[in-house]
């Protein structure tokens, strides 16, 4: 009786212990079950959102990335392809001439006051053939530009590198608005990854609005000193002449000079709307902001149809796109794959509120945009109290490293079109009235008047830009035209390359070579002669004519070898 008792005893405390595992069973599978549990809510809240959300902007850096690389691959390629006939060692105004100059200014010894005057690698490179570290340099930078083209991707340490491999060439002779843009593209990336959508680095909003403040101050730079400057923009008639006028007309410079005066009054009120007024949209929200960018890329892009004005206005572009975000740009990207996926997937955890915590290289990283902020504030004071000046300067540098700059383009305009055309002969006698002058030809300045304007935007052919401002001037204030005129004496290949038509090709060197100064207009479509895109009449002579002996003494005192050497 006593075990029977014991034994039911025994089975109720088991069956006990069975039911309540049982209870814990049942609740652990519902509890798992649950919608309440973190990680299928993540997985719940994930699969609901399919379209891109405001506010982010990781496709945002992947089109800034690429296009600040384009605009670096670009400008390395026409580094390589011209800086050794213009600053090489033979070169029309030689780099190591002018850094040897600074040399002797702080002091004779290269040091760190060296560098501050020009930053510049150049320093730390060996000299004897400045050609290689010239072409060096450029390499370099097509390389790694080509990369992050190509990839859409990029770190700090890639993007910093082709900022000094330019800053090394601006400093020596280059343009400097990419500096600045390449300056801020160094903080939209994370320091090692190679990642196009790092998850553990979020583009700062900071960053985007650093690029956003550098397309307010160049549009406004480029209005305000449009108001102070020439009269014709205040009475609307700029537009009479600036296609007809500018640097390197393209053919639709042709057609867009023939437009009815109603028609160019009207482009100079929308260039003063889009310049003074339109800025001011990036502070209005997101949506006015987004019609800032908008109206700045269709006005630089009506820039680069009328006009070869090398990248400047592709350069421009870029920081509108910092108007855009993720929502506004989903469409360049392929979906259900790639970034565009990636990006969906970490706004949907950012929705669920499943993103993990910060690390402490993001809370660094932080603090380093906060910097960058607090810099970029501080270096654009002068820069501000510049814009509200009425002695505005434009396209200057108030910091050594040219990190925030004035800019400013077309203050005043040109109203005749001259040109300095290079002429040699082989007549022994350059006052001979029955003497046959023969014409150099540059690859696209205006010359032959039945060329047709070229186009090659956003490449830049420096020197034809360079004899566009020679021809407002002297030719004691543009010395280096002397320069070229005792290269072609020579037949020089170094200089021939920049030029598309040597007239003594194969034939004996000419005997002299002189400057002849021409006033140029457009022809008038159906009215002018045949084939002709240009009409001129000659003004007089620019520079004399001479010859390698007369030169000789004039090279000398300027430091630059004889061309018969």
């Amino acid at each position: 009786s006593t075990k029977m008792a014991t034994h039911s005893e025994s089975s109720e405390s088991t069956l006990r212990k069975r039911r309540v595992e049982t209870r814990k069973t049942t609740t652990t599978h519902s509890d798992d079950n649950t919608p309440n549990n973190e990680e299928d809510t993540c997985k719940a809240k994930k699969q609901e959102l399919v379209t891109l959300q405001t506010g982010t902007y990781w496709l945002t850096r992947i089109v800034l990335l690429r296009s600040i690389a384009f605009i670096y691959f670009i400008a390395f390629t026409v580094a390589y392809n011209q800086n050794k006939q213009l600053i090489g060692e033979r070169g029309l105004l030689p780099c190591k001439d002018y850094l040897l100059s600074v040399k002797r200014y702080v002091g004779g010894k290269i040091d760190m006051s060296a560098f501050a005057y020009t930053p510049s690698i150049l320093w730390f490179l060996d000299w004897t053939d400045m050609d290689a570290n010239l072409d060096g340099i450029a390499l370099v930078g097509m390389a790694l530009s080509g990369f992050v083209l190509l990839t859409g991707t990029a770190n700090m340490i890639i993007m910093a590198m082709l900022w000094v491999l330019y800053h090394s060439l601006v400093s020596v002779g280059q343009i400097c608005q990419l500096l600045e843009t390449g300056f801020l593209g160094i903080f939209l990336c994370p320091v090692w990854s190679l990642s196009q959508v790092p998850p553990r680095c979020p583009p700062s909003l900071i960053s985007i609005w650093t690029f956003r403040w550098l397309i307010v101050r160049i549009m406004l730079g480029a209005g305000l000193i449009k108001i102070r400057g020439d009269r014709c923009w205040r009475d609307l008639t700029c537009m009479d002449y600036h296609y007809e006028t500018q640097p390197v007309p393209n053919p639709m410079s042709y057609y867009m000079h023939q437009s009815p005066w109603w028609f160019h009054r009207f482009e100079v009120l929308s260039n003063h709307f889009i310049e003074l007024i339109v800025p001011l949209f990036t502070f209005l929200g997101r949506r006015m902001c987004m019609v800032n960018g908008t109206l700045q890329i269709v006005f630089q892009v009506t820039l680069i149809v009328s006009g070869n004005l090398s990248f400047l206005n592709w350069l421009t572009i870029v920081p509108s796109l910092a108007c855009f975000d993720d929502a506004s740009l989903g469409f360049l990207f392929s979906s259900g794959r790639g970034a565009k996926q990636a990006v969906l997937d970490l706004q949907a955890e950012e929705a669920s509120g499943c993103t993990p915590k910060p690390t402490r290289g993001m809370l660094f990283r932080r603090v380093v945009n906060v910097a960058l902020g607090v810099l970029i504030g501080y270096l654009s004071v002068p820069v501000v109290l510049n814009l509200l000046s009425s002695k505005q300067v434009m396209n200057t540098s108030f910091d050594p490293l040219r990190i925030v700059n004035t800019y400013g383009a077309f203050g005043s305009i040109t109203k005749e079109r001259t040109e300095v055309i290079l002429q040699g002969t082989m007549n022994e006698d350059p006052k001979d009235p029955e003497a046959v002058w023969e014409e150099y030809q540059f690859l696209c300045k205006p010359g032959d008047l039945t060329r047709r304007p070229c186009l090659v935007s956003p490449y830049h052919y420096r020197l034809d830009w360079l004899m566009w401002f020679a021809a407002f001037q002297t030719y004691e204030q543009s010395e280096w035209v002397i320069h070229i005129a005792g290269r072609l004496l020579a037949n020089d290949t170094s200089i021939l390359s920049l030029m598309e038509y040597n007239p003594f090709q194969g034939r004996d060197n000419p005997r002299w070579v002189r400057g002849e100064h021409f006033k140029y207009r457009f022809t008038l479509p159906g009215s002018g002669p045949q084939g002709k895109w240009w009409v001129r009449k000659r003004i007089g002579a620019y520079f004399p004519a001479v010859d390698l002996v007369a030169l000789r003494g004039y090279f000398k005192s300027r430091n630059w070898p004889h061309p018969d050497l």
